[in-house]
């Protein structure tokens, strides 16, 4: 039986993380630790019974002595670390805000964790750590860190720690760096929300520059289940890219929405570009493939309709307060 510490499990991939490991692991205890800001919902996993296997702890992972108090009451030996300020646009407003979350509370994280034994602790990191591709080529494990933005170089600095703890204590950590995740429950500032939200309001649809920086996607659920087999299969002091090999342009995506929808293109309204926004991400997901045996099972073209679906049919979710 593992005792696992989620950090930021009431965001939108911590929370579907928590949903698909107790479906799958009911054994397990689950610590599900998330500070409750304004990506944090509670309403996520409103359905999950507190118990014996299975608790939440609303804290800060930058306090240390409270860190290592839930270590220890909980005898965690799993730590999978979501918890993050993750929007560039922010980051770019407040920088010093993600340093804090995301570089400070990863290095209290990693020190509570390594005096406590745990015996594995998954880094969730991002693609955008790599900086930028040009029309060509993927990112792979050994991709030299390029962040362009305040909340990428905050991640590339928390992957950064992890490595120098295995590397200095020989403590078990993995880092895994995901391309854009989509799915249920997901804020509703992100892209993808943001597009099906304002489209069911016939709101325009605002895209950055000339709509034709392209992301790889992900399916939430495809997310989790490359982060069970990294818990249960991965090699401590490794990388493993976690991608969809979905790559679209901005302006596909926001077409393929409205088609779904059934709303017109008239919608669309190109803004001024974003400061620093990276082109083109693609992740080279090989090298889980072939050593874990990790296989997404969500294509795209069936994943986004289940999305748009899902906020056509969760509006009271999203209508209540951004979502909160």
């Amino acid at each position: 039986m593992r005792r696992l510490l989620v950090t930021g499990g009431m965001g939108f991939i911590g929370s579907n993380f928590v949903r698909y490991w107790r479906e799958r692991h009911p054994e397990d205890m689950v610590v599900n630790l998330d500070l409750l800001t304004y990506a944090g919902n509670l309403r996520n996993l409103a359905d999950l019974e507190e118990g014996p296997h299975y608790r939440f702890v609303c804290g800060d992972i930058a306090d240390t002595d409270f860190i290592a108090k839930v270590m220890a009451e909980a005898q965690i030996d799993t730590v999978v670390h979501f918890a993050a300020e993750s929007h560039v646009d922010r980051s770019i407003e407040d920088p010093q805000n993600f340093v804090r979350t995301n570089v400070l509370g990863t290095q209290v994280l990693l020190e509570a964790a390594r005096r406590q034994g745990v015996t594995r602790f998954i880094q969730i990191s991002t693609d955008e750590v790599y900086g930028t591709l040009g029309p060509e080529g993927l990112f792979t494990e050994t991709t030299p860190l390029a962040p362009n933005s305040p909340y990428s170089a905050s991640k590339a600095g928390a992957d950064l720690l992890a490595r120098a703890y295995f590397e200095t204590y020989g403590f078990p950590v993995i880092v895994t760096r995901c391309s854009n995740n989509y799915g249920p429950f997901q804020f509703p500032e992100k892209l993808i929300p943001t597009l099906i939200t304002r489209a069911l309001r016939d709101e325009p649809l605002p895209l950055y520059g000339d709509g034709l920086n392209v992301r790889d996607w992900l399916h939430v659920y495809d997310h989790c289940s490359a982060v069970e087999r990294v818990i249960e299969a991965g090699i401590p002091g490794e990388i493993y890219n976690i991608g969809g090999s979905n790559e679209k342009t901005n302006l596909e995506l926001v077409h393929r929405i409205l088609q779904e929808l059934g709303k017109p293109a008239s919608l669309i309204q190109f803004v001024p570009d974003r400061l620093g926004h990276d082109r083109r991400y693609a992740i080279d997901s090989s090298k889980i493939r072939s050593q874990l045996g990790w296989n997404p099972a969500y294509r795209f073209e069936h994943g986004i309709v289940q999305t748009v679906q899902w906020y056509v049919s969760h509006a009271e979710w999203w209508q209540s307060e951004g979502g909160r």
